[in-house]
């Protein structure tokens, strides 16, 4: 059952972001979106796990980056909110919230209300020369700069390489880059197929090895582990051991010097 929200949402077309939320177990989705997940669960089974690992992800980067001392942290590709988000892993930060989705923007104004720590805008982050003027965040200050689960919808190009340059020229020394991407290293045949389903979504996924993810961080230093699986970075002391299964995401982080 999806919540009710008072803002025009088309419920007859998947979303990314509903997708992403439905394989989260959140609520904020309709049909088509479960319909999509159903499909990819077929391929797939452990795709909701997959998804939940990536989320774990987020929350120890949040907390690696404010233990770097980041305050302010503008978040691309945000989706939909759901539990434990940016500014409440992080509740003395400044958090900028972006998604080119309107689905997106539309459920996370609507959930988050009016916190004075969090702004939620529509952009595209291919566009930063449109996006960074409205950006309420003081780029003379380190800033953590979140691409997570997004860099995989986005085809290389110009348009790619320019925009991951333009946010490494603005952040300040200190300033963090937190990524997580879709590969295809081990299971190529079945994501190849979950590619599909998302491209009939119009959302195109494009897996990339991790060379490829490395060369997203090029500017920056990267810290250790470097682009690794996204369980084996930085685990929880307490995780059990990492589940092979999972490794249908890579992760890294880095410094800007």
């Amino acid at each position: 059952m999806s919540t009710p929200i008072p803002l025009p949402i088309d419920p007859n077309r998947a979303s990314a972001a509903r997708i992403y939320d439905a394989l989260l177990g959140g609520t904020h989705n309709f049909a088509a979106d479960r319909a999509v997940v159903a499909r990819t669960l077929e391929l797939i089974p452990d795709m909701a796990e997959i998804t939940k690992a990536n989320r774990l992800f987020l929350r120890r980067a949040v907390r690696w980056a404010v233990s770097q001392g980041i305050r302010q942290f503008l978040d691309l590709g945000s989706g939909i909110p759901t539990e434990q988000n940016v500014h409440e892993l992080a509740p003395e930060a400044r958090v900028v919230y972006v998604d080119v989705d309107p689905t997106a923007v539309l459920y996370a104004r609507h959930l988050l209300g009016d916190d004075p720590r969090v702004t939620v805008l529509t952009g595209d982050l291919r566009e930063p020369s449109s996006l960074l003027p409205s950006v309420p965040l003081d780029f003379s200050e380190p800033v953590g700069i979140l691409m997570v689960a997004v860099l995989h919808f986005i085809p290389d190009g110009p348009a790619l390489a320019g925009a991951l340059r333009a946010y490494r020229e603005i952040a300040a020394p200190g300033s963090v880059l937190v990524v997580s991407h879709a590969t295809s290293d081990d299971r190529s045949a079945e994501l190849e197929r979950v590619a599909d389903i998302f491209n009939r979504t119009g959302s195109s996924l494009l897996p990339r090895d991790a060379p490829q993810v490395t060369r997203f961080f090029d500017g920056w230093n990267l810290v250790p582990p470097g682009v690794v699986p996204q369980p084996l970075w930085h685990p929880d002391p307490d995780a059990p051991p990492a589940d092979p299964s999972t490794f249908l995401m890579l992760a890294g982080a880095a410094v800007r010097s």
